[in-house]
């Protein structure tokens, strides 16, 4: 679909790009059908597209895969498309908030592990990918446009200054691999910033999430946002003052020790298997409490 066409419908239905939604329509098909090639679906594939917009992913998922659900908050988009959208036969269309969607019932939908494709809201970027990571029982694979930023820090390593929360709890959940840059002409409205497709991985687990030892989810992830939201203080500092963790300063000082950390060691020097041995450290203190 052409720059001229998209602003044409968009003219012509009064669908102008809306700041609060964060949109940003891909406007190069050959784009588009260059990331459902790399995100590697199949002829019998279910996949779950968050956020429609004009359909530019849209029409080449529809004609790799058995069936496409989308997501879309549009209640405007999702009216044209309805009607003057030319949508094939093997999609259907939700409106709703993609950030209150039941991924569980989803997943019972489709037949299995979720398989998304989305061209993300930047606004929105974090939301879902914590939201992925909490439904990651029913995810098999995201395949996501995100601003190049994000998408350094889901792959940042220890010690780099794009390392934070979700670099460490996707590690220990799934693999992330960079598909595709993208370049702000390819959007209308045009971004001030680059972007970046990437594919996250759930299922298989990875070798390196297998290898972690069984640990509370919910409160590592507790863990985690309270050293690196204080990052410049150390591990001793930032986890004693946690109001998500109510531990005291001796408390912490003794669940580094057995975890074989340094008390002094700053947030941005560990890996996943580190803060997971930390959080058990920290569990276990909790449970003689």
């Amino acid at each position: 679909m052409s720059l001229q066409t998209i602003k044409k419908i968009l003219k012509h239905e009064k669908l102008a790009p809306l700041k609060r939604l964060g949109q940003n329509f891909l406007i190069h098909e050959q784009t588009a059908e260059r990331i459902v090639s790399l995100a590697g679906v199949t002829e019998e594939d279910t996949v779950v597209e968050l956020g429609v917009g004009l359909g530019t992913l849209t029409g080449p998922l529809s004609r790799n895969v058995e069936k496409v659900i989308g997501i879309e908050l549009d209640s405007g988009i999702i009216d044209w498309q309805q009607t003057d959208g030319n949508l094939a036969e093997n999609v259907t269309l939700i409106h709703q908030d993609l950030l209150k969607a039941d991924f569980h019932h989803l997943a019972k939908e489709c037949g299995g592990r979720l398989k998304i494709v989305a061209n993300l809201p930047y606004s929105i970027s974090n939301p879902l990918l914590f939201k992925l990571l909490d439904n990651r029982e029913v995810m098999g694979w995201a395949v996501l446009m995100l601003q190049k930023e994000v998408g350094q820090r889901l792959v940042a390593s220890p010690g780099t200054k794009e390392y934070g929360i979700l670099s460490v709890l996707l590690a220990g959940s799934a693999r992330v691999t960079h598909l595709l840059d993208v370049g702000p002409g390819q959007f209308h409205p045009r971004p001030k910033v680059d972007s970046v497709v990437v594919k996250i991985s759930f299922d298989p687990v990875p070798e390196r999430a297998q290898a972690l030892p069984p640990h509370d989810h919910s409160f590592l992830r507790k863990i985690v946002k309270s050293a690196f939201q204080q990052r410049r203080k150390t591990l001793l500092n930032a986890l004693s003052a946690s109001a998500l963790l109510g531990f005291n300063k001796e408390s912490v000082r003794t669940a580094l020790l057995k975890a074989n950390v340094e008390p002094t060691t700053r947030a941005e020097k560990l890996g996943i298997e580190e803060f997971v041995a930390i959080s058990l450290a920290l569990a276990g203190l909790r449970t003689k409490d």
